[in-house]
């Protein structure tokens, strides 16, 4: 049986976090969808959750929205313990599949939802041209939204998540069946909800589009949080790729003096080095009459960080076992 969620955030603590869980635990029966995520999202920041299929991604967002209840653990959105339901008229989302009645116009589709969300019929008229402008779709308003292309559905999607001006917008797959202008459009909105301060929780696959976002992110694998990372720092973590040649087994005991080394045919990856390294690392290998072909700074990416901490092989895994397939298939049906 779900346990009540109970007691306060501190003051201090509530003022800075919009969403804070502390081993949240869910299971389905026999099947444990979370095994106790523990994670923490500041207000006004944009944060990407990361998974592969049957991280329990999905029941995440159940609770953090009220849908569901844990199972044990704890958690807190914008102060309020989970499932509060007077929170939820502060949240938007957007879920990641969707779909309005083809026959009402974006106007009507935001109007009803206004009226769904209880919003004083007053502020109707502001808060759709708001959400209109915001999306882009001001001067479509009144087109039938089955004329739309999938791009500007979502854009509508986002406007209804937008209406009542919330506090917290959690995000579902947002850019998944989007083309390149449709992806720029919904990085356009983020980028505008994080400059009126808005906190932003991106539930995506797409790991790019996490990076050009997001201020930090939280990887999630077996129902747990491996890791929640800075972009800022990732970026920080740089290193450098020299080719050699057919001279690498000499080259290589020098450069293994300044980084972890990698040998990539021709290339050398030496990782860590600071940028400031780099030029004396040179001279030593050409003291040792190794010729230097290119020198090319690289950085670690995001996906390089997603594999280095899950693995190829156990994100395959991950996708392919039959208690992670389980999850997925109690999470569609709660």
């Amino acid at each position: 049986m779900a346990s009540d969620v109970t007691g306060a955030v501190a003051g201090g603590r509530a003022g800075e976090f919009a969403i804070e869980t502390r081993e949240l635990r869910k299971e389905f029966g026999r099947t444990v969808a979370l095994a106790g995520l523990t994670m923490t999202v500041r207000r006004g920041e944009v944060f990407g959750f990361l998974g592969p299929n049957g991280s329990g991604k999905t029941t995440a967002v159940k609770l953090l929205l009220g849908l569901t209840r844990s199972s044990a653990g704890h958690g807190h959105v914008l102060g309020k313990p989970l499932g509060d339901v007077a929170t939820r008229r502060r949240m938007g989302y957007l879920p990641e599949l969707f779909r309005y009645q083809g026959w009402m116009t974006a106007r009507e589709v935001l109007a009803l939802h206004c009226e769904l969300a209880r919003l004083p019929r007053s502020s109707w008229p502001r808060e759709i041209a708001e959400a209109l402008e915001l999306v882009g779709l001001a001067d479509r308003a009144d087109g039938r939204s089955d004329t739309y292309s999938k791009g500007m559905q979502q854009r509508l999607g986002l406007g209804v998540a937008l209406l009542g001006r919330p506090e917290l917008v959690v995000l579902d797959e947002p850019t998944s069946a989007l083309d390149p202008v449709g992806r720029q459009d919904v990085r356009r909105i983020i980028g505008s909800l994080r400059d009126r301060g808005t906190t932003v929780f991106l539930n995506s696959h797409l790991l790019t589009e996490v990076e050009r976002v997001c201020d930090r992110v939280a990887i999630v694998d077996r129902g747990g949080v491996v890791a929640e990372l800075s972009m800022a720092d990732l970026t920080e973590e740089r290193g450098v790729r020299i080719r050699v040649g057919d001279q690498v087994g000499a080259a290589v005991e020098v450069a293994s003096r300044h980084g972890p080394t990698r040998v990539d045919g021709e290339w050398l990856s030496v990782d860590g080095i600071a940028d400031a390294d780099v030029p004396a690392l040179v001279r030593e290998l050409v003291a040792t009459g190794t010729a230097i072909h290119a020198v090319v700074p690289t950085r670690q990416s995001l996906e390089d960080r997603f594999m280095a901490l899950l693995g190829a092989e156990a994100g395959a895994e991950t996708s392919k076992d039959p208690v992670a397939e389980a999850s997925d298939d109690s999470e569609a049906r709660s």
